[in-house]
């Protein structure tokens, strides 16, 4: 739980329920926001949050899922320090927080975006939900049931995992050592391992506050989903979530058009 600054209480304080913070004069809502990172420069990938896949810069479709889940997030934020990334993210609907050149060199961690938009805004955020924009399939009711699993569980942080099958191993003085079989064993029986697969995070603002995304202690919310073999870093990898996006999703009614409206484009961010 935050701490609410003195100046908003404005009678006795009577409860909570569901993220809200009752008194008897006024109602307190701690936010849940989601967070977009999306840098205009990017060395294997040239620009590639505004490629296009099917037709859509590749960060706006995670606004677009974000905004399929309003019922769980009251705004979206896209951090960025490019801007023509801004003018799209206005164009679609999310508030934009303009990043500083000192935090969006190529080893600058996440967490430093995601700590620059809360210090930045005056809204009271109790949940952070992290959208990376190279993860851009995610399951329909990914987030509605990750967010009952992280509320119910009671935790600080959650983060998704997928299954691992392969038969890992490394080399060393060129010979293989296998890691986590032994040579003949079938693939059916390997231990268990999962890998993050970054296609959503979820943490208290307070965590993030103090420089981690995650904690020790975070919940591995585990996907059997193909959309978590997308991670778009180089060309190949865009090529194939354009693949699976036209195979495996339903098509949409209607797809928003990734042409920006000379009047939208020209909004400022909050």
């Amino acid at each position: 739980m935050l701490n609410l600054p003195s100046n908003k209480i404005g009678g006795a304080f009577l409860g909570i329920k569901k993220n809200k913070y009752f008194y008897k004069d006024i109602i307190l809502q701690m936010k849940t926001i989601a967070i977009i990172p999306a840098r205009g420069k990017s060395k294997r990938l040239p620009s590639k949050n505004l490629l296009l896949l099917c037709r859509i810069p590749l960060f706006v479709h995670s606004i677009l899922y974000a905004q399929k889940n309003s019922t769980i997030i009251d705004e979206i934020y896209v951090s960025t320090d490019d801007a023509t990334i801004k003018k799209i993210a206005l164009h679609y609907g999310a508030k934009v927080i303009d990043r500083p050149e000192s935090l969006s060199g190529d080893f600058e961690p996440t967490v430093s975006a995601l700590k620059h938009v809360l210090e930045s805004i005056a809204d009271e955020v109790e949940n952070v939900i992290l959208l990376q924009a190279t993860n851009p399939l995610r399951p329909e009711k990914l987030l509605k049931e990750a967010f009952e699993t992280y509320q119910n569980e009671n935790q600080d942080s959650l983060f998704t995992v997928s299954r691992n099958d392969q038969k890992l191993g490394k080399i060393v003085a060129n010979k293989f050592i296998p890691f986590n079989y032994e040579i003949g064993q079938r693939s059916q029986d390997l231990e268990p391992l999962y890998f993050e697969n970054g296609l959503l995070y979820i943490s208290k603002a307070k965590l993030i506050l103090e420089g981690k995304i995650i904690s020790e202690s975070a919940f591995p919310y585990e996907v059997n989903s193909i959309f978590a073999n997308v991670d778009i870093d180089i060309q190949a990898d865009l090529d194939y979530a354009e693949y699976v996006l036209g195979k495996f999703s339903v098509k949409e009614k209607h797809t928003p058009s990734p042409v920006i409206a000379k009047n939208e484009a020209t909004q400022e961010g909050s």
